[in-house]
């Protein structure tokens, strides 16, 4: 579950909740993950998932709510290495189906397409992590969306067996030629409840308008 709110360059805020229901599978060096989300926008109407600006705000705050966009992403572990500080390099394409209701401002309407690199190095209990990627944004009607460039980078400090925190920069260019570009710092603990169960829980501070102001999460994991 994800909760956050923003003003995004206006005057009123956009509150959002997102709840998105996650399948992965993997198999040797490759992993498939399937996204699902329910989310509930509150707010003028112009400010979809993701900080995009679709309209002219409304002069009255409205709810809409129902199924977001579906995210489809296959995984490839590209290179591997042993030993006590590991260096791992994974390769990422996914899909995101305009499923979301744009008459609603949940979402664009449209597909959007991303390719990306993400990169981890272990060094004793902390490990470094970065991505960098490219995302060709669907055409969606009424709107001019750019493709952008994004990435993150960040690091994991291992506290103990069963758990551990970390902060991640996440950086995106603007989506719109009137936007702005992305900036948010996320802070997160996560803890292995046991063999099957792992818990998480992170705070996110935006710096830009194309940000929210703040916002917080929980994710569950069940392993099989």
């Amino acid at each position: 579950m994800d909760y956050s709110s923003g003003k995004y360059g206006g005057t009123e805020s956009t509150d959002i909740l997102y709840i998105p229901l996650t399948g992965r599978y993997e198999t040797g060096r490759w992993a498939f993950q399937l996204t699902v989300p329910y989310v509930r926008i509150t707010g003028s109407g112009n400010v979809t998932q993701g900080g995009i600006v679709l309209r002219s705000a409304q002069t009255t705050r409205t709810t809409e709510e129902g199924l977001g966009d579906v995210v489809a992403g296959a995984t490839y572990n590209a290179y591997s290495e042993t030993g006590p500080n590991p260096l791992l390099i994974d390769l990422t394409g996914k899909v995101k189906f305009g499923t979301a209701d744009e008459k609603k401002g949940l979402g664009t309407g449209a597909n959007d397409y991303s390719a990306q690199m993400d990169m981890y190095k272990t060094v004793g209990k902390f490990t470094a992590l970065g991505t960098v990627g490219y995302k060709v944004m669907g055409d969606a009607p009424g709107l001019q969306l750019d493709n952008v460039f994004y990435g993150s980078v960040g690091g994991v400090y291992k506290f103990s067996e069963l758990t551990s925190g970390g902060l991640i920069l996440d950086m995106r260019q603007k989506v719109t030629p009137t936007g702005a570009p992305q900036r948010g710092l996320t802070a997160f603990v996560s803890h292995k409840i046991n063999q099957d169960w792992k818990a998480q829980c992170y705070v996110v501070n935006g710096f830009s308008d194309a940000s929210p102001d703040w916002g917080g999460g929980a994710m569950l994991t069940r392993s099989f």
